[in-house]
């Protein structure tokens, strides 16, 4: 079945828009970066020398050329900016977090439904390599029972930079920054906690946001703790995984963003191999260094084409995308609070995960 290219906008070419959206746009067929939203068009037209750059995201967003809108901007616009592009009838990909709060995330997701436009988020990490191990082994029944995972996503950056993200404000701070991708590789294996509780911090001098975060997403016997810190400089395993049979254990990271920034193209010999294997322990003594799939953060972007061109299922859906929102919520809550919230999701959110 032949299609006309979808034609994409891309909101921000900042560090996301740049390193993430643009290339992996472009290396999927049947999609054309056309329009890049930033002030900085000589930035852009270093990359991108052919696309049309416009100043105004919300002109951008509405624009009638274009068929799907990629919004990569500071987080306080996520939702406007996709309100305008679904009310011009726009397919919307957003970077996470997909909102600021629950009740913009739903209000999304309604309007998307109502307009018949597809709605989804950027949840890429779904796609790391590490991931993908995790997800196979608990697949295979060799650890047993699950009844603990950790999710760890250490950094080593001392220095406080002076950047929306870091500085006070909504959406800002380590949280919102790396907690949609811890939230959403758990759910993804364990479907909605129970009750969450959480502890923020802030380590580096002249932090403004918080740089240490600590959640456990409680299951009942199973309990999962996702932690992130900017003060981390030794290597901790970015995975632990442990059951009733057996545990499991990575050490190091996905290799794709890292590889984006170097300039390596997608698909190519190199592309998402990890050179670190994961660590299975059972319980006789004997250890297996098991295999790692292959990253590949295209196949976000190629379900998004197909689920435009082909009435394909959508690779992050908006229900999927609220029950994350609510999870960082809570968390939020709870930090505040400092004691365990239940998770007040709604009777539909949990299905998503069934």
């Amino acid at each position: 079945m032949s299609h006309s290219a979808i034609r994409v906008a891309l909101l921000g070419y900042g560090y996301a828009g740049k390193t993430f959206h643009a290339p992996l746009i472009k290396a999927v067929p049947g999609m054309e970066l056309a329009l890049v939203c930033s002030s900085d068009q000589g930035k852009v037209h270093a990359d991108l020398p052919e696309v049309t750059v416009d100043g105004d995201a919300e002109q951008a967003a509405t624009h009638p050329e274009i068929d799907l809108v990629v919004i990569a901007t500071p987080n306080e616009t996520h939702a406007p900016l996709a309100e305008a592009a679904l009310q011009a009838g726009k397919h919307v990909v957003v970077d996470k977090p997909f909102t600021l709060t629950v009740e913009e995330a739903q209000q999304l997701a309604a309007l998307a439904q109502q307009k018949g436009q597809l709605l989804s988020v950027f949840h890429n990490r779904r796609w790391d390599s590490d991931f993908l191990a995790a997800k196979a082994v608990k697949e295979s029944g060799a650890l047993g029972e699950i009844v603990y995972w950790e999710s760890c996503m250490d950094r080593f950056r001392p220095q406080v930079r002076d950047r929306w993200r870091e500085r006070p404000g909504p959406g800002a701070g380590l949280w919102y920054d790396l907690g949609p991708h811890l939230v959403d590789q758990s759910v993804q294996l364990f479907g909605m906690p129970q009750s969450v509780s959480a502890s923020f911090a802030k380590q580096r001098a002249g932090s403004q946001t918080e740089d240490w975060v600590h959640v456990l997403l409680h299951y009942g016997q199973a309990e999962v703790v996702l932690h992130a810190s900017l003060l981390a400089a030794g290597q901790t395993p970015r995975f632990v995984m442990h059951g009733t049979e057996a545990s499991w254990i990575k050490y190091g990271t996905d290799v794709q963003e890292a590889q984006l920034k170097q300039g390596v193209r997608t698909g190519s010999k190199a592309w998402g191999q990890d050179p670190e294997p994961g660590m299975l322990y059972r319980v006789d003594g004997t250890l297996v260094r098991l295999s790692v799939p292959l990253g590949n953060y295209t196949e976000y972007y190629k379900g998004i084409r197909n689920a435009i061109q082909d009435n394909q299922p959508n690779p992050v859906t908006p229900r999927e995308a609220v029950a994350v929102m609510r999870i960082l919520e809570t968390a939020r809550q709870s930090a505040s609070g400092g004691c365990a919230l239940p998770l007040a999701a709604s009777s539909q959110e949990p299905s998503a995960w069934e």
